[in-house]
């Protein structure tokens, strides 16, 4: 076991260093973002999430692979606004049990609990979506990956579509072709989809 999870982290590492920028530069977000943004607002945010997600990882260090799976799945169906997070109500379907995501994504439960934290501090302030973006940097950072400069400011969704889910998350099972025409909607290259279909299989196995 031990043996098989030094192959996975790895191979994780080596995915970031050519990933991780990329996730961050997917041209989704249409308002303005800022580094800033809560410097005024909810100052010690940054230390929140990470105290957060280094006592999840602490736990369970998968958990670092797990959010930039989850950050990914997110952002590629309508931008980077935590949809997936959102549970199936009267109105609309979520994201959660769309067949790339059922049973297979994970750190729901880690967001919730820094979501909890930080309305204590900063009630109705920070956006689950920018949690979530800043989560996933720290967890990389965490476990020797790259950092870089979050851009804060996103606003959290109040819809979602399993449909759209569906359709635009690439599958492992799916043609080639179709993975790269997927990627390619979204400005990736071939370069991209290598790496971040090897995280979707180091996650699988």
């Amino acid at each position: 076991m031990t043996c098989k999870l030094d192959i996975y982290f790895t191979f994780f590492s080596c995915l970031l260093v050519s990933l991780v920028p990329r996730v961050h530069m997917f041209p989704f977000t249409k308002n303005q973002l800022d580094v800033n943004f809560y410097d005024e607002s909810c100052p010690n945010l940054p230390m929140i999430v990470r105290y957060g997600v280094w006592s999840a990882i602490k736990n369970d260090n998968r958990m670092a692979a797990s959010l930039l799976r989850l950050h990914f799945h997110d952002c590629i169906v309508n931008g980077c606004d935590t949809s997936v997070l959102l549970d199936d109500t009267p109105y609309f379907t979520g994201e959660k049990n769309a067949f790339p995501n059922r049973n297979s994504l994970r750190g729901f439960e880690m967001i919730d609990n820094i979501k909890e934290q930080v309305e204590r501090l900063c009630p109705s302030t920070v956006s689950c979506a920018d949690i979530l973006a800043l989560a996933v940097r720290e967890a990389i950072d965490l476990v020797g990956g790259p950092s870089w400069p979050v851009a804060l400011g996103r606003r959290d969704a109040i819809t979602t579509s399993q449909t759209a889910a569906n359709q635009q998350i690439p599958s492992p099972i799916e043609p080639l072709d179709n993975i790269i025409a997927k990627f390619a909607s979204k400005g990736l290259d071939l370069r991209d989809v290598v790496a971040l279909s090897g995280l979707v299989f180091s996650q699988l196995t």
